[in-house]
């Protein structure tokens, strides 16, 4: 089930949900792979963040695709939606931070200080540094693939792999 986040005094809006500043009765929610996400007018459907303004209509009635909203991204986002990067001029969808996934382009959504995000959890292999799409961490899926993805080789010689 999705969370969603407490009523903050019980007057507006339907229970179990939250209005945030940065958009127009957006609300925020808790995805089922806990990750932000865009709470839908019916109050139950709980999209994952980059899923809103991507062209399709995921929400039930178009409001992930409103044109307010997608306008002038990422400055018409609700805020809660959106992760700046370490290079200012650049965002990411709030989502996608602490993925492992190198979405900035310069892992600053993966390291600190910008990102404080958790160490490698099961599944992954930390290294030194990584080449590719990730950062500091890879899926052990890629371990011994015979292909490198840690700057030190330690995917191919050290990781026990899956």
């Amino acid at each position: 089930m999705n969370k969603i986040f407490p009523q903050g005094d019980g007057n507006d809006g339907a229970a179990g949900a939250k209005a945030l500043p940065g958009g127009e009765g957006a609300q925020t929610c808790v995805t089922l792979t806990n990750r932000t996400g865009f709470l839908c007018h019916d109050r139950r459907s709980c999209i994952p963040a980059s899923r809103v303004c991507d062209g399709v209509r995921t929400c039930a009635h178009g409001e992930d695709e409103d044109e307010a909203m997608c306008r002038d991204m990422p400055q018409s986002l609700p805020s809660f939606l959106v992760a700046r990067c370490g290079d200012p001029s650049s965002w990411i969808y709030s989502d996608q931070k602490c993925d492992g996934a190198n979405n900035c382009g310069d892992c600053s959504d993966e390291l600190s200080p910008v990102t404080a995000c958790p160490p490698c959890g099961p599944g992954w292999w930390r290294c030194p540094s990584t080449v590719f799409g990730y950062c500091g961490c890879i899926p052990r899926s890629l371990c011994r693939d015979l292909v490198q993805h840690c700057s030190d080789w330690s995917d191919e010689y050290s990781c026990p792999g899956p």
